[in-house]
């Protein structure tokens, strides 16, 4: 179906239960906004988020933030500041694996961009142990049955654009263990066929293993009208043994988030994606950057129904 067709059937027939904006203490002066999904780390909860000064986009840290109230977090002190943008976590072997993009420079103007992967078990001593391939965003992971992984990847290219039409695809392969995550094997990783249409380009942000064996994923799904780049929330299953995905479908726009500025005039309409955490009414908190300056959540119905909850190690 064509993406424009699918906002306004979503637009139409939302129900966003609430709808609230993220707070950072500690950060004064500075935006935090491409958060990773909240996680829980012995006994606390906490977040990482992209911070930036709304006039700059070449400077870009990750830091750790600590949940001290509803929708309030506060920067954590005396910890590892990364030059990063765009975290994301994942528990793997029950370690947090952190992952985020490293843009790097050459005389003043960009030459790459990669992904860089830490893991550890103490939030304070995280270990960098590899790096994804140039030119490539939204590296993903997910645990998977019998302790293997799932590999999300996300190439972009004139070469995409020209065999497939659109301006990016999602990859996904399955590796045995953290040791075999190599730029190569992110590369290599089959496509998945049909996502995006004509123009449109996306990823995956978050990926869940189901009880039906299945992968959900929640990602974000984009496409440019004239000056204007839209990025909405997504979600789609996959089935792992086969690459093929089924239920795409739109769970989020930027007008379900509250109103706020934007870094520039064309972002106006993004809402880049973090990913959903389970709350205790079988509902789901979808976190989400919104106009590349904040971040928010909003409370939705648990978009994967059909293949049974999360599996959790």
């Amino acid at each position: 179906m064509n993406l424009l067709n699918l906002r306004q059937q979503f637009e139409e027939n939302k129900r966003i239960y609430e709808s609230a904006k993220l707070v950072f203490r500690g950060v004064e002066g500075f935006d935090v906004y491409n958060p990773s999904i909240p996680f829980e780390w012995n006994g606390k909860r906490y977040i990482y988020g992209r911070v930036e000064r709304r006039q700059e986009w070449a400077r870009s840290w990750v830091r750790l933030f600590e949940q001290s109230g509803p929708d309030e977090w506060t920067v954590v002190p005396n910890t590892m500041i990364y030059q990063l943008e765009d975290p994301y976590i994942s528990v793997i072997d029950k370690q947090l694996v952190l992952g985020g993009t490293h843009v790097r420079y050459n005389l003043g103007r960009l030459d790459t961009f990669y992904g860089y992967f830490y893991k550890g078990r103490d939030l304070h001593d995280l270990f960098y142990f590899t790096t994804g391939p140039d030119d490539m965003k939204d590296i993903r992971l997910v645990e998977l049955q019998g302790g293997k992984i799932g590999v999300f990847s996300r190439p972009r290219g004139e070469e995409v654009r020209k065999e497939f039409g659109s301006e990016s695809l999602v990859g996904f392969t399955v590796i045995d263990s953290l040791g075999d995550l190599s730029r190569e094997v992110i590369e290599n990783a089959p496509y998945i066929r049909g996502l995006f249409g004509k123009d449109e380009w996306g990823g995956c942000n978050q990926a869940y293993l189901l009880e039906s064996g299945k992968i959900g994923v929640i990602g974000h799904i984009c496409y440019a009208q004239g000056n204007q780049s839209t990025y909405m929330n997504m979600a789609f299953v996959l089935d792992p043994q086969t690459n093929q995905f089924s239920d795409l479908k739109i769970i989020g726009t930027r007008p379900c988030y509250p109103d706020g500025p934007a870094k520039k005039a064309h972002l106006t309409d993004c809402a880049f994606t973090a990913g959903i955490e389970m709350r205790p009414d079988g509902k789901v908190n979808l976190y989400s950057g919104i106009g590349d300056t904040e971040a928010a959540r909003i409370v939705i119905d648990y978009p994967f129904e059909k293949e049974g909850a999360i599996v959790t190690f």
